[in-house]
């Protein structure tokens, strides 16, 4: 063999292209691995992010309806008592007004889909204002039952010592009531020596007693009055004279009229005579009935009444008259 210091055409230490080509697939194959690996991590970290986020959520809204079961219990409470507060007659208007306000609140914040941290603090801080404000109107309101209670019994007392009072009044009404008809009955005059003289009246002046009815100018009618308790000043004496024929004599031109009495109803009378009445004392009256037309023949009944009672009658008979009339 021969040999030379003549370099050959193919150099003889480099290595072979297919090895190069290899170790360029294997670095692709290592950083696509990378890739893959580094996709997988970040996938990896985005999952336990999204599902961080997701039990974040959950529990954000479980606070939510927890604050909203919170606010749904006031509200419950709040209900209750403004139903009685209404029958309070509106004694605790100031408070209700604040809770109607704080209600709007927290209204508004659990109206929200998501909850921030800060309105979560904030409705939660709103509720337990709210229920701090209901506590104190369920104390008014205890308060003022009781202030009813009170009253309720107080008014039961004063309507019990109201009817007690009626019935007493009532009582000494009645009793007053039948004490003035006693006295009023008891007042009533009493007429005594009741007499009727048929008067002649004759020339100059002169008057004689007669019973011809046809001499018959006037009747002269006298009594005396008493009572022991009846109040001194005027009163009204009734006479009624009946005719013969049973008629009462009513003159309305000469005062005649109609008066009540007690027990006979309403009843003509012919005079109505005046009486000065002094207490205790016996009082004479005497009046003269001259009528417009002529007496007749028969017997004249006379009935004195006072206070609508009949206190004494009399009757005069007058003759027909004749040569000694």
């Amino acid at each position: 063999m021969s040999t030379t210091n003549y370099p050959s055409a193919s150099p003889q230490g480099a290595p072979p292209k297919r090895d190069s080509k290899n170790l360029i697939i294997g670095l692709l194959a290592v950083g696509i691995l990378g890739t893959w690996g580094y996709f997988l991590w970040d996938k990896n970290k985005s999952d336990q992010k999204i599902t961080q986020l997701q039990t974040q959520y959950v529990a954000v809204d479980s606070s939510k309806n927890e604050l909203q079961k919170s606010f749904d219990a006031a509200l419950t409470r709040l209900d209750s008592l403004t139903g009685y507060n209404n029958e309070l007659e509106g004694k605790v208007n100031d408070k209700t007004s604040e809770i109607s306000k704080l209600k709007g609140q927290i209204g508004s914040i659990l109206k929200k889909q998501r909850l921030s941290v800060a309105e979560k603090k904030k409705a939660q801080a709103l509720i337990g204002e709210l229920n701090d404000k209901i506590a104190n109107l369920e104390a008014e309101v205890a308060r003022l039952t009781q202030e009813n209670q009170v009253l309720t019994t107080e008014k039961t007392q004063l309507t019990a010592d109201k009817e007690k009072l009626t019935t007493d009044l009532q009582t000494t009404t009645q009793a007053k009531d039948e004490l003035a008809a006693k006295v009023d009955v008891a007042s009533t005059l009493n007429a005594t020596n009741i007499s009727v003289t048929p008067v002649n009246e004759k020339k100059g002046g002169k008057e004689s007693e007669t019973t011809s009815a046809k001499k018959v100018d006037k009747l002269v009618i006298a009594m005396d009055v008493s009572n022991r308790i009846a109040q001194t000043g005027s009163t009204d004496v009734y006479v009624c004279i009946t005719g013969p024929d049973g008629q009462p004599i009513a003159v309305e031109a000469l005062g005649s009229g109609k008066f009540t009495t007690r027990e006979e109803g309403e009843k003509l009378f012919t005079a109505k005579v005046p009486v000065d009445f002094e207490q205790g004392k016996n009082k004479h009256v005497e009046f003269a009935w001259k009528q417009n037309s002529a007496f007749k023949q028969g017997n004249y009944k006379i009935e004195v009444y006072h206070n609508g009672f009949k206190i004494g009658e009399a009757t005069r008979s007058l003759k027909k008259g004749g040569i000694f009339g």
